[in-house]
């Protein structure tokens, strides 16, 4: 497992420090003031006629990420989260400790130093060590600093070798945590109570997806990872709650590409007496907050692409498939010339799939990753909407919609099914697709019929892709690179191989 000789070596220079005495990894030492704290506090010292001022003492920890000797002295560079500062001790002040810094001391390790503010010759703000220790050995050498951590699927399996050498990772990371507090924030501010629900489900539902399975020992039972909270949140409307939101994580066991993971985080909320209009209305406001939070631009870029929201748009399913998919109004109407056409353009379709279902995948092939600017699509075909109220003049739409910006969907959204009876009747014909060889049909939940029997008032509901938002308002383009930890296939040996000499860091 550390058999390679450079990790070898620094275990022999682990063990020598225990042999002299020292705890390679120690505990308890306590720094006064970060890193970007200390820059900031001494900022005036090179207004001064001292370039030094030993009466402060402040202590510093971080890992050491360059270093440089010379001969009775040495300057190292330690980084903590909020940055990186200069660090300089000599012989002189640390005696015979200096000699074993120099001989154990390396690019990885965790430092404790404690002196003074002094500005180097080049005027570079720096802490001059009067104490100096390593308080945690790293035996595992990091990437050799000039090339850096290039290997995609290295930055992902160990994330924490990412955010070690690439800080701007750890800025995407620390936006993505302000984008979630601030969502969180605006739907207090409105109201919404924050719930949380099973993950565990009998039953999976709230979306059409393959689940994962699991087994409960206790109960002698299967049970589903969530595919979505919605039918959980629907129940707690039903209980009087009027208007409830949950971040939640979701697991759907389907294919994986730059904008699918099978575990994402999502936020979910209904709101009772309110249409999907209102959501309409209310997503607008979440964005405008959103990018005023962030100080965020109303122009975004994105990829190759400028994303403009103050350029929103509301547009028809069948309008779309028409004005930006081009497909003539008559081959739209009409669900044979839809299936014909869609085969004439090598779209992957079947002869059971029904008229809603060939609208969907004409949308996908000609339309989504069109829809750059933000664009509400709504007027969803029933069959594909099987939680969504029916349109009141039209029964053969929902009142529904999707919100697409930057070519993907980042929101979905309808006035709620409340009839049970209905509901059930959708829920049967879910069965059959499923009965009929369709993975992603949702299973018959008669709980839910049940709990809409007592009576849910008006509701309209939402959910929204938090990985998707911050794909977008971080400029990525791969869900990987906004997901801490995601999903990859076992490596084949458990550690990557290091190729770099100790002498190159």
């Amino acid at each position: 497992m550390f058999d390679n000789q450079y990790i070898q070596q620094r275990i022999q220079k682990s063990n020598s420090l225990r042999e002299l005495g020292f705890n390679p990894y120690s505990n308890g030492q306590k720094r006064t003031i970060t890193n970007a704290e200390f820059i900031q506090k001494f900022s005036s010292l090179s207004s001064q006629e001292e370039q030094r001022d030993e009466s402060v003492s402040e202590s510093v920890v971080g890992r050491v990420k360059l270093e440089r000797w010379m001969g009775k002295a040495s300057f190292i560079k330690v980084e903590d989260e909020s940055g990186v500062l200069q660090v300089y001790f000599s012989k002189n002040d640390l005696n015979e400790h200096f000699e074993l810094l120099k001989k154990h001391l390396e690019v990885g390790d965790i430092i404790y130093a404690k002196g003074f503010p002094f500005l180097t010759k080049t005027g570079e703000l720096s802490l001059y060590a009067k104490e100096l220790e390593i308080i945690t050995k790293s035996i595992v050498p990091l990437p050799e600093k000039f090339h850096g951590l290039s290997d995609i699927e290295l930055r992902y399996r160990q994330r924490y070798l990412d955010l070690i050498v690439n800080s701007d990772v750890k800025e995407t990371f620390k936006t993505r945590s302000k984008i979630v507090s601030h969502i969180r924030k605006f739907f207090e501010a409105k109201g919404f109570l924050e719930v949380e629900t099973p993950m565990l489900h009998p039953i999976p539902g709230g979306a059409n997806a393959r689940p994962f399975i699991t087994h409960h020992n206790a109960l002698e039972v299967d049970r589903y990872l969530r595919i979505a909270p919605e039918l959980y949140l629907k129940r707690l409307i039903v209980g009087g709650f009027e208007a409830v939101f949950e971040i939640n994580r979701n697991f759907r066991n389907e294919g994986m590409d730059h904008s699918h993971n099978p575990e994402f985080t999502m936020i979910e909320f209904y709101w009772a007496y309110k249409t999907y209009e209102d959501l309409i209305a209310l997503t607008r406001e979440l964005f405008d907050y959103l990018l005023t939070s962030l100080n965020l631009p109303k122009q975004l870029p994105h990829g190759e692409d400028i994303i403009d929201f103050e350029k929103v748009s509301i547009l028809s399913y069948k309008d779309a498939l028409h004005k930006i998919g081009g497909i003539p109004q008559e081959i739209i109407n009409d669900c044979n010339k839809l299936y014909s056409y869609l085969l004439s353009q090598n779209v992957e379709v079947q002869e059971s799939m029904n008229y809603g279902q060939l609208q969907s995948e004409a949308f996908d092939a000609f339309v989504e990753d069109k829809l750059i600017n933000p664009t509400f699509i709504t007027e969803y075909p029933v069959e594909i909407s099987p939680l969504a109220r029916r349109n009141d003049e039209n029964p053969m739409i929902a009142d529904r919609f999707e919100l697409f910006i930057g070519g993907k969907e980042i929101a979905n959204g309808f006035s709620e099914l409340n009839d049970p009876l209905d509901q059930l009747e959708r829920f049967r014909e879910q069965v059959k697709a499923k009965d009929a060889g369709d993975e992603e049909a949702q299973y018959m939940d008669e709980d839910y019929v049940w709990a809409l029997a007592h009576g849910m008032p008006p509701t309209a509901g939402q959910g929204i892709g938090i990985d998707r938002l911050v794909m977008l308002l971080t400029n990525h383009k791969i869900i990987k690179d906004v997901i801490l930890f995601p999903a990859m296939k076992p490596a084949k040996n458990r550690f990557e191989p290091i190729e770099q000499k100790e002498d190159e860091q």
